[in-house]
């Protein structure tokens, strides 16, 4: 549409003179069908440049005007371009803080579970958080002979104080956080030995949480013969390591030596 109002406007100023000229004189059919073409079409009022045409043409006509439809606006453009940049930086820092938050979600720091939701469960693995450990608590005690096996989610455990465990990764605790191992299946000291069914009742085990740590690399390979078909992935498992502090729950005072038939009879 634009170049047919440039030729509309370029043929109804100057295609008459052009015309009229001797050396022009194979145009006027030309004009005639161009005429009855543009006639019903309005005139535009466009900004107008001036430029120099041949010589051949009469000296009345050494300067003419163009034409154009629309205006060039290249710093605008460009201005534009500009904002829709910025535009872009900023929607790329708003992925980026998407993609943070999406992050900190599948690591369990940000999630859509209320407290109770989270340590029921902890509850159902076999764990409970009582809170941070302070520069005050003295939750490490000498060794005691007392040994307990412990269940945390499909493991158990034969543990005794200050012992370290591996365990698969603990959500909802961080590290220096005590810990209550409730699922307590067996005691057992020198004086005595308890088994639950399948819980000791008003038995517990005191942990602390050291650190959040990753299982040495184990490759999976899969192969089918004559298939062309291998497969090599590697997974590294999450774990979180234990010390035991202290154990509740049975009686730990010495055993009474045993006396031998000849000291009872003399």
């Amino acid at each position: 549409m634009a170049n047919r109002r440039c030729f509309q406007t370029l043929v109804t100023r100057y295609l008459p003179h052009i015309s009229s000229h001797p050396q022009t004189a194979f145009l006027h059919p030309i004009s005639r069908l161009v005429r009855t073409q543009f006639d019903g079409i309005p005139n535009l009022n466009p900004s107008e440049t001036s430029i120099s045409i041949p010589s051949k043409f009469p000296s009345t006509f050494s300067s003419f005007s163009r034409h154009f439809c629309s205006n060039y606006r290249g710093n605008d453009g460009e201005e534009k371009e500009e904002e829709d940049d910025d535009d872009d930086d900023d929607d790329y820092e708003g992925s980026d803080v998407a993609d943070n938050e999406i992050e900190d979600e599948e690591r369990g720091n940000v999630s859509g579970k209320s407290d109770e939701q989270k340590a029921q469960e902890a509850e159902e693995i076999g764990y409970k958080v009582l809170g941070p450990l302070q520069k005050s608590d003295r939750v490490f005690k000498p060794y005691e002979p007392v040994f307990a096996v412990i269940q945390i989610g499909s493991h158990q455990f034969k543990v005794s104080n200050g012992d370290s465990i591996f365990v698969e990764k603990l959500k909802y605790c961080d590290v220096n956080d005590k810990l209550i191992l409730n699922k307590v299946l067996m005691l057992g000291s020198k004086a005595q030995t308890i088994i639950g069914r399948p819980v000791v009742p008003d038995a517990v085990v005191h942990a602390v949480v050291e650190e959040h740590a990753l299982d040495a690399k184990v490759l999976i390979f899969k192969k089918k013969r004559r298939k062309n078909y291998r497969r090599t992935k590697g997974h590294r498992q999450e774990l979180t390591k234990l010390r035991i502090t202290n154990i509740q729950g049975i009686d730990k005072t010495d055993i009474v030596p045993v006396m031998n038939m000849e000291e009872k009879v003399s």
